[in-house]
């Protein structure tokens, strides 16, 4: 009987049971998502308990709704995703990577179908762009720049759509909180276009850092000054102007008062008549709620958040609030998620293979590790090949 002995870092296989299927141990925290199910449960529940007198009246505020406000919905919502495209495309061309606006809105669409409807869709949705970006020509740390820009934009807009919400409204909120908000933004820009422009100073910087860490280490003082070198030429060609930044507002200003038109607008449609300093508010609390990692898109909690401010802040009333957030939702989480799922179909669904093509025709090992890591079956069988031989 022979006894194969595999190399170190190839995995054994493991011993099979009775039939046929290998022991996984459970993990520690295995009863997490028995409690996060229950409390799901029981938040449907409760909602359902809540909106259920108001279900009726809410059928009638649908059945008698104004198609005219619907179509200004999703001319609205697409409005958005297209100034959304538009941020991406503007960062990237700071970055030296052209990109066709029908490209950068189909990628807008790709990426948040994914973020609406896959478990952890945040994380699918950005390394899709990451990789998409990638394609295009960018480098990592300018396809790493674009995604954080426009992340850091995003949140900023929505605090400051927050923020002049509640000033309208009346509330606690200081003028100076505005103020902080957008020269915060601003200032950010602005060290953008200082650190693309003056690569020397993070080189210095950085030199500085790596020689006292290497000295605690007992390494050479310049040990990783390479690959800091070769981020801070990919950095360098990062060219952040005026006109750009400019730009990028402006698209992002877009892509917010669009969506806030489309919420405007399904509010509209089913005769309410909300209070513009609550549509802000509910605006901005609905779209904080669905940065929480949990159900997609937001799902229920969303929904709740959306006509809870509604129903307190716009002045409408809870049944029209329930209608307001289904049109809205229908359009901006249903709709969108379809759309971008067909030009996901379309467009990308072969990019995976086409680049194991490109490897294979080049001729790089690339493409038989990438193999053996998404099989660790096929390394195991190489190694038996190889003893069998006696290699």
């Amino acid at each position: 009987m022979r006894i194969l002995r595999y190399p170190e870092g190839v995995a054994q296989p493991e011993p099979a049971l009775g039939g046929g299927h290998t022991a996984r141990p459970r993990g520690r925290f295995w009863w997490l998502k028995w409690v996060a199910g229950a409390l799901l449960v029981a938040l449907l529940v409760g909602e359902g308990i809540y909106l259920w007198p108001r279900l009726h009246e809410s059928w009638q505020a649908l059945a008698e709704i104004h198609w005219g406000w619907v179509a200004l919905c999703v001319v609205a919502q697409a409005v958005s995703l297209s100034g959304y495209g538009r941020v991406q495309k503007q960062l990237l061309r700071a970055g030296g990577v052209p990109v066709s606006q029908r490209k950068s809105v189909a990628v807008i669409y790709g990426s948040t179908a994914m973020a609406l409807t896959l478990p952890a869709g945040q994380v699918f949705s950005t390394a899709f762009t990451y990789k998409e970006t990638r394609r295009w020509g960018a480098s990592p740390v300018v396809a790493s720049w674009q995604l954080a820009i426009s992340g850091v934009i995003a949140a900023a807009g929505l605090a400051l759509i927050g923020v002049t919400g509640a000033l309208l409204v009346g509330g606690s909120v200081s003028p100076f909180t505005l103020l902080f908000s957008v020269a915060g933004l601003i200032a950010l820009l602005y060290a953008g276009r200082y650190v693309s422009s003056h690569p020397e100073s993070i080189e210095k910087a950085a030199r500085w850092v790596l020689a006292r860490a290497n000295g605690v280490l007992g390494k050479p003082a310049d040990t990783g000054m390479e690959a800091v070198r070769t981020t801070i030429s990919q950095l360098d060609s990062v060219q952040l102007g005026k006109r750009d930044a400019a730009l990028t507002l402006g698209w992002s200003a877009v892509h917010r008062l669009a969506d806030i038109v489309c919420l405007g607008a399904a509010c509209f449609a089913i005769g309410a008549e909300p209070v513009l300093a609550g549509l802000l508010i509910a605006f901005a609390a609905g779209k904080a709620v669905a940065t929480i990692p949990g159900a997609p898109g937001g799902l229920v909690y969303v929904d709740a958040t959306l006509i809870a401010a509604l129903t307190t802040a716009a002045s409408i009333s809870a049944s029209q609030a329930v209608a307001a957030a289904f049109v809205y939702r229908g359009v901006s989480f249903i709709l969108v998620a379809i759309v971008g799922w067909i030009v996901f179909a379309f467009l990308f669904r072969g990019h995976g293979q086409a680049a194991d093509a490109e490897l294979a025709a080049a001729g790089t090992p690339e493409l038989e590790e990438r193999r053996a890591v998404a099989d660790p079956t096929t390394a195991r069988s190489d190694v038996e090949d190889r003893i069998s031989r006696g290699d």
